[in-house]
């Protein structure tokens, strides 16, 4: 395998999966012009009757979609931790005898974790998504490398590399919570309503073939939304369970407790509202992390002292940003995915306010213009971070591969650029000399706090000159780290020895390779 030094310093190889590709270049860097990809012109006198798509099992359904060896099937994240189909899909795939199946889902959980068995035997081939879990371990260990490497895209990135032919999808299999006969299909009515089906759109616009798959059927035609439209679905399968929703929130997706992520998350809200960015009209991106759920939380307390209004919210949402637009301290939630029932149930209620989006218009960097970017505040969290503002929320410091991109390096267009995470996790110091893994080039983030301060990268002139004299406790990077290390003095704080075998790469949003994954022999428990 032949590897290129990128503009990040990192070794990356220039085939992946059988696939040219470029070295990172930089931000901004690659912006090579190219045609969006296209897929076989089906025709209506292939489908004479739009009600009758319904067929027996997914067996049948991928019989019908003419699936083969080798080719490439996904299936989208919805359900989070509580997804059903992907498991259905392969037990069929297993028993259909077939083999070297590619995986491309928008992400990964531990609930698929059971699927390391079809890898192992060669019913799937490789995974490109990214890899959490068992799965995540298992995959860093190098069990899968000698087939193929896993690849990690944000979802802006996994949306271009569809769009723009990079991945070609021969079967996409979308759970609904309800559809009809002809394949109009959503996500937010039904017994495993999980809100809306965006992380598909690409699947469902570029797939040679598309399997709508849920267990509550409906009379045709059905209620809108059609998140999903028939006229681009080939086959509609009943089953008995797609998955939980109960188990779409995370412990993730939950208020800390703990003193540590409150700190944090009061000191994310003070900062901004001392650095002015809190005022009437902004506009902020949540996520669902414990820490950023209690800064948003925050935020919203100085919102109502000050009677100031947001102008929207990037989801995913929760419970927390609904009370915030029901009680009119936003105006609208622009949702990506849903993280619990009271975002759901919000959906389904403020239908003018609560819009669903997708990748396409939140991230694709190939599009004329994305939300990302009118975005004021991002707040995010991670693994790592170094003394250079590079960021790292994919994998352990041991090397080990543990958690997503999802649109992180989308998220890093907006206006202000926040990283929540601690100085130190335990024995383990998150503020290092270089991140294991690079996922965010240190310029494009703006600031970082942590229980020990916060940080303001230094080409922020203009928010360092906001807070001069704030009695927030604000500090140079390299001041928190020599505290941290004068606490923890025989804690490392750079990169670990890793195996000389790479198991995957991580892709900047423009489809070149920004860092490479390698092997961590596990030791056997």
């Amino acid at each position: 395998m032949e590897f290129v030094t990128n503009a990040a310093g990192r070794k990356v190889p220039t085939v992946v999966n059988g696939r040219k590709v470029k070295p990172f270049a930089g931000i901004d860097k690659s912006k090579d012009v190219s045609r969006n990809a296209t897929r076989p012109v089906r025709n209506k006198f292939d489908y004479p009757d739009p009600r009758h798509k319904v067929l027996p099992n997914l067996r049948a359904a991928l019989e019908f979609c003419k699936i083969g060896n080798g080719q490439t099937v996904s299936t989208h994240h919805h359900l989070r931790d509580g997804d059903g189909v992907a498991k259905i899909l392969f037990d069929t795939i297993h028993d259909m005898k077939l083999k070297d199946i590619v995986w491309f889902p928008s992400a990964t959980f531990a609930c698929h974790d059971g699927l390391i068995k079809y890898f192992e035997d060669g019913t799937i081939h490789h995974l490109e998504a990214s890899a959490k879990g068992d799965l995540g371990k298992w995959v860093t260990a190098g069990n899968m490398a000698d087939r193929g490497l896993l690849v990690v895209r944000s979802h802006g990135g996994r949306y271009l590399a569809i769009q723009d032919g990079d991945m070609h999808i021969d079967v996409a299999v979308v759970a609904a919570s309800s559809a009809d006969s002809f394949g109009n299909a959503n996500g937010l009515y039904g017994p495993g309503a999980f809100g809306h089906i965006g992380f598909a759109k690409g699947d469902i616009e570029y797939a040679e073939y598309v399997i709508v798959v849920t267990d509550n059927l409906v009379e045709f035609p059905m209620e809108g939304p059609w998140q999903v439209e028939g006229w681009q679905v080939d086959a509609v399968v009943k089953v008995d369970s797609i998955g939980d929703p109960s188990k779409i929130m995370s412990g993730t997706t939950k208020l800390p407790e703990e003193e540590i992520p409150l700190k944090i998350a009061s000191l994310t809200a003070q900062f901004c509202d001392e650095a002015g960015l809190i005022k009437n009209g902004f506009s902020f991106q949540g996520g669902a992390s414990g820490m950023v759920l209690a800064a948003t939380h925050d935020i919203s307390k100085i919102m109502t002292k000050k009677g100031i209004k947001a102008s929207f919210a990037r989801g995913g949402s929760t419970k927390y940003l609904v009370e915030m637009l029901e009680s009119g301290q936003i105006g609208k939630i622009l949702d990506g995915q849903l993280f619990d029932a009271a975002a759901v149930e919000s959906m389904r209620r403020n239908t003018r306010t609560h819009i669903c989006t997708n990748p396409a218009v939140s991230y694709s960097p190939h599009g004329k213009g994305r939300l990302a970017e009118a975005v004021d505040i991002a707040l995010l969290g991670a693994m790592e971070i170094d003394i250079e503002f590079n960021v790292n929320p994919l994998s352990y410091s041991t090397g080990i591969i543990a958690g997503a991109i999802g649109g992180f390096q989308n998220c890093l267009g907006s206006g202000c650029v926040i990283i929540l995470a601690p100085a130190r996790r335990k024995q383990n110091i998150i503020i290092r000399d270089q991140v294991t893994t690079i996922v965010a080039p240190g310029e494009t983030v703006d600031v970082w706090i942590s229980e020990q301060g916060i940080a303001i990268n230094p080409k922020r002139k203009d928010l360092l000159d906001k807070v001069k004299g704030s009695s927030l406790p604000i500090k140079p990077i390299e001041q928190i780290q020599a505290e941290v290390k004068k606490e923890l003095p025989d804690s490392p704080t750079n990169i670990p020895k890793l195996g000389d075998k790479p198991v995957g790469v991580v892709m900047w949003e423009d489809e070149t390779v920004i860092d490479t994954l390698w092997q961590v022999p596990m030791k056997a428990e």
